[in-house]
């Protein structure tokens, strides 16, 4: 879904490479029985670009815990479980390590009925470790930070350990990219450039009234479409806004602006951290989206406004260069770039 989890299966795999192992990555809804997959990634795209609502009520039935019996995916995971059982056996396989949900759930549910006989990890890419991240089958959980680990075992009893983001190495301070995307940022007015995200799939709710905000309150909206080609066009047309679709660069993107606003806590935002950005969640798409940018600010990760006023507040702050109280430290503190190798070679081990 989106281009977040696929970016994480391949830093894995590089890091994994690197550490002289082999890695195989495998889409879990290409597993799936033909066409299942594309149903259920367009559906996916289309409720959060189109009928957001809609999303969060299945959010909040599927993914939220709650008394009672609660509906899951795994018996939808379950469809691509003798694909998957295949792959191992064809690849040879000494563990499988989910990074997906839907696929936290196939290999969790395998290993509970002795399925799958290699250990499985699931690397929980979501500040909002919702249930279908959890199934105690899975053999080991890794997670963003110690305390989304700490909640992962008390809920699971299992193992879990924090491994921090899985960004690739071009994702620090001062990316080579850089100085060129500040020029031509700064090179109209000289106002403050903000990176207005909207992820792979353009998807956020009123980013033209936010983008118009941005713009009124003296900033440069930069506005990342992803491929969202419509999204790019419409928001084009807001005096004072750059419209960007993708964009291959994103280090040097990121680091020539003064500001993420985020809708998601998702990869935008942790490679902002990264690069030493500082990120303000303001209106989050539903689900995991609200959950995950209430806990990354919580977290002191990031700053959440509520409404359009604490929104300029927070980059007014954020922006300027006179030291006080309420400036944040270098952005990310706190984010370990953790090991995600060694748990994984002693689970096999």
């Amino acid at each position: 879904m989106g281009s977040g989890h696929d970016a994480v299966a391949r830093e894995l795999a590089r890091r994994l490479r690197a550490g002289g192992h082999e890695a195989v990555h495998r889409d879990v809804l290409e597993l799936l029985p033909a066409g299942v997959g594309a149903g259920l990634r367009g559906f996916y795209r289309t409720t959060i670009r189109h009928v957001p609502a809609l999303y969060g009520g299945i959010y909040a039935a599927f993914f939220r815990g709650g008394a009672g019996p609660r509906p899951g995916s795994a018996p939808f995971a379950a469809l691509a479980g003798d694909r998957l059982r295949a792959e191992v056996a064809h690849e040879r396989a000494d563990a499988v390590v989910a990074v997906f949900h839907l696929a936290a759930q196939l290999t969790g549910g395998l290993r509970a009925r002795g399925r799958l006989a290699v250990p499985s990890a699931v690397v929980v890419t979501d500040f909002a470790a919702h249930r279908q991240w959890l199934h105690r089958g899975n053999d080991l959980h890794l997670c963003l930070t110690p305390e989304i680990a700490r909640e992962v075992r008390r809920r699971l009893g299992r193992p879990a350990a924090a491994c921090g983001p899985l960004l690739a190495d071009r994702f620090r301070p001062h990316p080579a990219g850089e100085a060129s995307w500040r020029r031509r940022l700064t090179a109209d007015d000289g106002r403050p450039p903000v990176l207005l995200s909207a992820g792979a799939w353009g998807a956020g709710s009123r980013l033209g009234a936010t983008a118009r905000l941005l713009a009124g309150a003296g900033y440069l909206p930069v506005a990342l479409c992803g491929r969202n080609e419509r999204l790019r066009r419409l928001l084009s047309r807001v005096p004072g806004t750059l419209a960007l679709s993708w964009v291959d660069d994103m280090p040097g993107l990121l680091a020539a602006c003064a500001a993420v606003v985020d809708n998601a806590a998702g990869q935008t935002a942790l490679e902002a951290l990264a690069v030493g950005v500082p990120v303000v969640g303001y209106r989050p798409i539903p689900g995991h989206g609200a959950e995950g940018v209430r806990r990354m600010a919580a977290l002191g990760l990031t700053d959440y406004a509520a409404d359009p006023w604490r929104l300029v507040q927070c980059l007014d702050r954020l922006t300027s260069d006179a030291p006080g109280p309420g400036r944040r430290a270098p952005a990310g503190r706190g984010l370990v770039r953790g090991d995600v190798v060694g748990p994984l070679e002693r689970l096999c081990s």
